[in-house]
């Protein structure tokens, strides 16, 4: 016991002195996490074998933040990635495993070695990549969403490759291998799993049958028995009940799928996916993102602790010149495929460099291929270091991206994302109106896709958590991929007026059913945007200055519901006006020109008057009376 709070003192003393520091000279959590592993590993020597070991239980962090992305992606979204699932993931995986296959081949390994090499470097780092781009706010956009749709490809490629390892296997190489204990260890713990499983000794369509019965137990579990589930857990009335219920999902999720050979990664990704539309989700959110965090970081202290830095010094040049290799090859083939796929300039960049790691799995499928007999232990020794030192460059990488996007700030306008979810509510503009929508919608159950043509603001909304896309909402490309032929709600919230109506008049064109809510300057605004087609208009300083103004009722003697009566009639004849005073308005016209608006205006505020004088009046009667 003694030596385990030690060791957890270690671990989270060094994070919690490395990443606030990392964070404050800019270079990012990620990169914090990775050089306090560096120091209480292979510099100080606090921490030794106990890495490793560690190492399996901290990728549970990864597991976790598969589903808590699931969680953000409707079954509908998901569909919609799928051409870049099949074709920008499934090509990099192609290419990248051919180019480091013969680059293998031609420094003299033989062939089933040099397609496992290609395999484990065909995979990037999904745990530090989706980290990394969280935290900078660049998950939405056209680039982040490119980078995640080939990070799952991988995932799910991991499945075939787990299955075509042992058809490479040469049996010979098993009796090279440097450490005897390694392969016991793997083969020891490969036992341990097989026991588990569910597929162990099944014929292949039985082994099939088992799968897809499996896949089907998290997608029906997630459909019918979540909501019982939590009903039954509300009554407990037990706040951590909550997030024990949370747990157990994850962790039964991942079981299963390891049962049945399948990535618990990708699993749980499902289970996240089934969950999307669930009322249940912002709950399952916040009660498991401080146990992904803290894995996450977890994970990154232990691959910079497990770093091999005698082999690295050893033999420098070589290591150092495979790790530039693999990046440089994977960088040129990201690159390609951007181009080939139209990615933006800066999304190019960013896609490329944010990629060309290889990635944690590449230490599930190096000791897979060690315990099988594809690799050698001292090939494995080397290429667990470069991909463990591939990792450890790749937060530099995102600091040149930024340093190249710095660059082309002046000279290359900033593209707009490709929106790609859609929601029962779309919301354009996103500034001080917009944004207290937003929040009021969602926090009350239901979806919103938000647009916004200032990208500063919709950068600040990701750093708080919330979603949005940058892009211009009038566009009616856009407009469509948020999902305008299905939604039930628009708001126009933007702040160029003549944008505001170009849009209500385009939206009620194209939807004559749909709800439109629109955001008004003045009561001049208000015709034109009645005059377009909206439904609802909300003039944006009305309601807060009739507040104002209740308020100054009440402190000159008047009581709360005495002044909110008059706050109503007013409320009410004022909207009856602007539907009188719409008909008589000409577009383009003062409205100083129009002699019959003038007159009908100043009838009506008279009424107004006069109508508040006797409500006041009756208030005073009643008063004495009483």
């Amino acid at each position: 016991m003694d030596s385990f709070l030690l060791q957890a003192t270690i671990y989270l003393g060094a994070a919690v002195i490395a990443v606030p520091l990392a964070a404050r000279l800019g270079l990012g959590s990620v990169l914090g996490y990775l050089l306090a592993g560096i120091v209480i590993g292979p510099v100080t020597g606090l921490v030794g074998s106990e890495t490793q070991d560690l190492q399996h239980f901290a990728e549970f962090g990864v597991v976790m933040m598969l589903f808590l992305i699931g969680l953000e992606l409707e079954p509908r979204a998901l569909w919609n990635m799928r051409q870049r699932l099949l074709g920008l993931g499934g090509m990099q995986i192609l290419l990248t495993m051919a180019a480091i296959t013969a680059g293998s081949l031609a420094m003299g390994y033989p062939l089933s070695t040099a397609i496992a090499i290609g395999m484990i470097f065909a995979l990037s780092s999904t745990a530090i990549v989706l980290q990394t781009l969280t935290e900078k706010g660049l998950m939405q956009t056209g680039g982040g969403r490119s980078t995640f749709s080939v990070l799952l490809a991988q995932d799910i490629a991991v499945i075939p490759m787990l299955a075509l390892l042992p058809l490479l296997a040469v049996p010979a190489v098993a009796t090279l291998a440097n450490d005897g204990s390694v392969v016991r260890a793997v083969a020891h713990e490969d036992d341990h799993h097989a026991a588990l499983s569910l597929v162990e000794g099944l014929p292949g369509w039985g082994v099939t049958l088992v799968t897809l019965g499996a896949v089907a137990v998290v997608i029906l579990a997630g459909v019918f028995l979540t909501r019982p589930v939590f009903r039954y857990i509300h009554h407990a009335r037990l706040r951590e009940m909550y997030t024990a219920l949370a747990l157990l999902m994850v962790v039964a999720t991942a079981v299963l799928m390891t049962m049945v050979g399948l990535s618990p990664a990708l699993g749980t990704f499902l289970a996240g996916v089934v969950l999307a539309n669930s009322e249940f989700r912002h709950e399952l959110e916040s009660d498991l993102a401080p146990f992904k965090g803290l894995l996450l970081g977890l994970f990154f202290i232990t691959v910079g602790a497990g770093i091999d830095f005698a082999l690295l010094f050893g033999e420098p040049a070589r290591i150092i010149g495979l790790a530039i290799a693999v990046m440089g090859i994977k960088g040129v083939i990201l690159f390609g495929l951007a181009l080939l796929f139209k990615l933006h300039k800066k999304d190019r960049w960013l896609f490329t460099l944010g990629l060309a790691q290889a990635g944690e799995f590449g230490f599930v499928l190096i000791s897979f291929s060690l315990q099988q007999g594809v690799l050698d232990g001292s090939l494995a020794s080397q290429l667990l270091l470069v991909t463990a030192l591939s990792m450890l460059i790749t937060p530099l990488m995102f600091i040149i991206y930024e340093m190249i996007i710095k660059r082309m700030g002046d000279t290359d306008e900033t593209e707009h994302d490709e929106v790609d979810e859609q929601g029962t509510v779309i919301i354009a503009g996103i500034g001080r109106f917009g944004q207290i929508v937003n929040r009021l919608v969602r926090s009350a159950g239901f979806e919103t896709v938000v647009v916004d043509n200032d990208l500063s603001t919709v950068q600040m909304m990701r750093k708080f958590g919330f979603r949005g896309f940058f892009g211009d909402p009038t566009r009616p490309d856009l407009l469509s991929a948020a999902g305008l032929e299905d939604a039930r709600v628009l708001v126009v919230a933007v702040d160029d007026r003549e944008a505001g109506n170009k849009l209500v008049r385009y939206a009620r064109k194209a939807r004559p059913d749909l709800h439109i809510i629109a955001r008004a300057r003045d009561r001049i605004h208000v015709h034109e945007l009645y005059d377009a087609g909206a439904d609802d208009i909300v003039r944006e300083m009305f309601d807060s200055s009739l507040r104002a103004g209740r308020y100054a009722l009440e402190n000159l003697g008047l009581s709360e519901f005495e002044a909110a009566e008059l706050e109503q009639a007013f409320y009410q004849h004022d909207r009856t006006a602007l539907l009188e005073l719409a008909a008589l308005w000409r577009p383009g016209v003062p409205i100083t020109d129009v002699p019959e608006y003038v007159a009908r205006a100043r009838k009506l505020n008279s009424e107004l008057e006069m109508e508040l004088t006797a409500r006041q009046q009756a208030n005073e009667t009643r008063k004495d009376a009483s």
